[in-house]
This record gives structure tokens, C-alpha cells and sequence, in this order.
């Protein structure tokens, strides 16, 4: 196994158990102590976890951003729901932005059916699902590469969206809290958002219930910048209720339906 699929297969042991010792990870790893010892420095280096005796913990901060491979097993079952939801909304001939991340990439998966769309993305994960779409436009922001992430960020990806105006935007949020807002773990996809945010005319969030309350490390809008949400039925009635007093129409998926 490569020192970047040790790195990866750590971060999500750590997601999942919030702590690891050097001695499991050398038995599941099958490599020496002074391997080990070097994986988790170099994580601790980019700040994705923190060496204590004997092992790591966490070092989940609002910045901290799980990786794609981790975030994208997580909640999937509630994130095929919002999906298949965001998809009613989603007509032919509609000019649609699809964000980054899992729940967008989710959706985009069930656009092969709709016929005559113009999609633009900043996303490489979901510009190769669509990729052999032919009945539908496929416009890639550019932008310099988020490795991992494969998120398109900087200039000329916000650029596009200054020159572009889209019917709906169906945006994927770190945090999403009623006095913080829509907030996001990467300042540069946060940029991103806010371009996407000012070229669309309505704004869909997308998200499972586990980020309602919670706040990541860069602001993208405020709670009113949103139109509609959809998120699963997991989330606290009392934050649907203010959020419905806002002004914003939430859509609650039924994941066991």
C-alpha cells in the first residue's frame, strides 16, 4: 500500500473512531512502527490530526474538511434521498449550477435522463459523470485543481459565474446555522459559492440533517440567501420551524420511504 493510501485509509479510521494507536495501525497496515509514526507526522503536519502517546486523536477544527472518499460514505442513504428530491425540481431545458461535493454528485447522477440542460459545475467528479451525457451542455469552470477534493477554485473559476446566469443553483454546505449562515470548511470553494450564489435566480441547499447547527470555517451567505432547502428527516423541528419563519421553503426527505 502507497503512503497516500495509508494517509487516507487513517483519516477515515479516525472519522469513524475519533482515535488510533500506532500498534493497530501497524497490524492493519502490515508495516513497521517507524512507518507508522512517519504517517501520522505528515498528517499532523497538514494539520488533519493530532499525535498524542501511543497514537492520534482528531484534530477536527472548523477548518478541518474530511476527506471526500470519507465524507462520501457517510449519510448515503439520506443523500440519495435529497437527491432523488432535488431531481423533481430539475426540468428539461432548465440552466442548472451544481456545486461541489457529495450530495451534488449524488444529483448528478440522476440527471442522465433530463434532456437539454445546461449545466456548469466546478466539480471534476461530477463533470466525469456527465461526461457522455451528449443531450445535455457540460460547461467546467476551470480554475486551479483542489487535489483530492478534484473541486475547481480561484479566478477563473469565480469569473465564469460573473459572465453566466443559471435558473437554480443546488449548493452543498460545511455548516448551515441560523445566526452564522451558509458557512463552508475551504476558504476558496467558499469564494466559489458566493460567485455561484450571485448568478443564479433561485438557490437550492442541499444537505443531510447532520450540518443543521453547525458551523465550518468560511461565511458563504446568509440564511436568507436560500430559497429552498432540502435536507432528511432527522432534522431538529424547531431549526425547520425558524428557518420556514425566514422565509425558506424546507423540503424533508423521508429516508426510510
Amino acid at each position: 500500500m502507497l503512503a497516500e493510501e495509508r494517509h487516507q485509509q487513517i483519516l477515515v479510521l479516525l472519522e469513524e473512531k475519533g482515535a488510533v494507536t500506532v500498534a493497530e495501525l501497524c497490524e492493519q497496515f502490515g508495516v513497521s512502527e517507524m512507518t507508522v509514526r512517519r504517517d501520522l507526522a505528515a498528517l499532523e503536519r497538514k494539520g488533519l490530526l493530532r499525535r498524542v502517546h501511543g497514537g492520534a486523536v482528531s484534530a477536527r477544527g472548523r477548518s478541518y474538511e474530511p476527506p471526500f472518499l470519507v465524507r462520501s460514505g457517510r449519510h448515503a442513504r439520506e443523500k440519495q434521498r435529497i437527491a432523488e428530491a432535488a431531481l423533481s425540481l430539475i426540468h428539461d431545458g432548465d440552466s442548472i449550477a451544481l456545486d461541489v461535493g457529495t450530495t451534488t454528485l449524488e444529483i448528478a447522477r440522476r440527471l442522465r435522463d433530463v434532456r437539454n440542460l445546461t449545466i456548469v459545475t466546478p466539480s471534476l467528479h461530477i463533470a466525469n459523470v456527465l461526461a457522455d451525457t451528449p443531450h445535455n451542455r457540460i460547461i467546467l469552470t476551470g480554475g486551479i485543481l483542489r487535489p483530492g477534493e478534484l473541486s475547481l477554485v480561484g479566478p477563473f473559476a469565480e469569473r465564469i459565474f460573473a459572465e453566466l446566469y443559471v435558473d437554480k443553483l443546488f449548493l452543498g454546505i460545511g455548516g448551515l446555522d441560523l445566526e452564522a449562515g451558509l458557512t463552508e470548511y475551504n476558504l476558496e470553494d467558499a469564494q466559489v459559492k458566493r460567485a455561484m450564489l450571485r448568478s443564479a435566480k433561485e438557490c437550492i441547499v442541499v444537505t443531510d440533517s447532520s450540518k443543521l447547527g453547525q458551523v465550518a470555517f468560511a461565511f458563504v451567505a446568509p440564511v436568507s440567501a436560500m430559497h429552498t432547502l432540502i435536507t432528511d428527516d432527522g432534522a431538529d423541528p424547531e431549526v425547520v420551524a425558524q428557518l420556514e419563519e425566514e422565509g425558506v421553503n424546507v423540503m424533508q426527505v423521508n429516508v426510510e420511504a
